[in-house]
This record gives C-alpha cells, structure tokens and sequence, in this order.
C-alpha cells in the first residue's frame, strides 16, 4: 500500500490510504471517524457513477457496445453503493424533509457555489464557463420547483404536472417544454420527458 500526501493545511499533514484518511496530529495518527469515511464514500461512488456513465457513452460512440454496457452496468454498482451510504449516513428523510435539504442545496448551488466558480472561469476564459453558466441558472429553477412541490407536499397533494428535462442544459420545465430553453436556447423537441 503506498500512503499518499493529500494535503498540508495549518501545519496538519493527512495522507490518505485507499479511502480512508489519516492526519498527523501532534505526532499520533488519527482515524477518520464512520461518519467522515460514509461522506467520502458516498461522494467517491457518486462521482464513480457519473464518471462511468460519461465513459460509457464515448465508448458507444466509438462502437464498442459492450464496453459501453460494463460502463453503465458498473455505474449502477456504484449507484447502489452511493445510495446504502447516503442511508447509512441518515441522510434520507421525509418528503418533506427531503425537499427542503433539496431547496438548500439548490439554492446553496445557485446562490453560493457557482457565481465563483463562473467568474474564475471567464477570467481563465476556460470553455467550463459554459456548463457553469448552465447549471447556475438552472439550480434557481429547480430549487423554485422543489418550492412548489414542497408546498403541494405540505397540503398533502402530489404535484400534477408532466416533468420535462432539456439534456443539454439541465433546465426543468412542468407541463409542456417550451418552444425553446430559456438557457440554452434548444428546442421544444430535443426535451425529454422523466
């Protein structure tokens, strides 16, 4: 096993060792606590997982099919696994409780996460500013959504609408797509329905 140096930060050094993560402390190793190794395995298989299914999709371009389907097929392992750790983490609420963490996040996304990485982007002139772009404007959607469906929630209703996603922006629309995106311009007919 090689133990790898991942970060010096106010004199603390951490290496991490497969996944766990150890910081020298005043000479003694210390272990990552349960809850600090659920946290980086559910973000270590989420990311697995759409890291695989991007891998897939070049793969079936490049015509070799069943290497596309190991892709995806692992994807789903990793799925699975991102999905007993987020559990286990207790991160899994309500409804209820569960559209306001999504409200959060969105929200969090759009208001505090992205306007920064946007504008390092543009200063790079680095071709991410398009996908940041993207998502900043489409998390204020979703979070607005997750308003409407929390409050329909909230008086015991589902919401009653269709659900449509444009895949080249990730912009949601309830009912009917548009004629064209509001964010990335695609039309009606490139939209799919969830």
């Amino acid at each position: 096993m090689v133990l790898i140096l991942t970060r010096m930060v106010s004199g603390k050094v951490s290496f991490g060792l497969c996944s766990m993560y150890h910081e020298l402390k005043e000479g003694k190793t210390v272990m990552a606590t349960t809850k600090e190794n659920l946290k980086e395995a559910f973000a270590g298989e989420s990311q697995a997982n759409q890291k695989y299914l991007a891998f897939a999709k070049e793969a079936e371009k490049a015509g070799f099919a069943n290497v596309a389907k190991l892709f995806r097929t692992t994807a789903q392992a990793e799925r699975i696994h991102a999905e007993g750790h987020f559990a286990a983490l207790g991160g899994i609420g309500s409804t209820i409780e569960n559209l306001e963490a999504a409200i959060g996040g969105e929200t969090f996304e759009h208001n505090e996460m992205y306007p920064p990485m946007l504008a390092q982007a543009e200063a790079d002139e680095h071709p991410a500013k398009r996908m940041f772009t993207f998502a900043l404007k489409a998390e204020q959607v979703h979070a607005e959504l997750y308003k409407k469906a929390l409050e329909a929630v909230r008086n015991s209703q589902d919401i009653t609408a269709e659900v449509w996603l444009c895949p080249i922006c990730g912009h949601i629309e309830l009912d009917n797509p548009p004629e064209t995106c509001p964010i990335c311009g695609a039309k009606a007919s490139v939209f799919v329905q969830v």
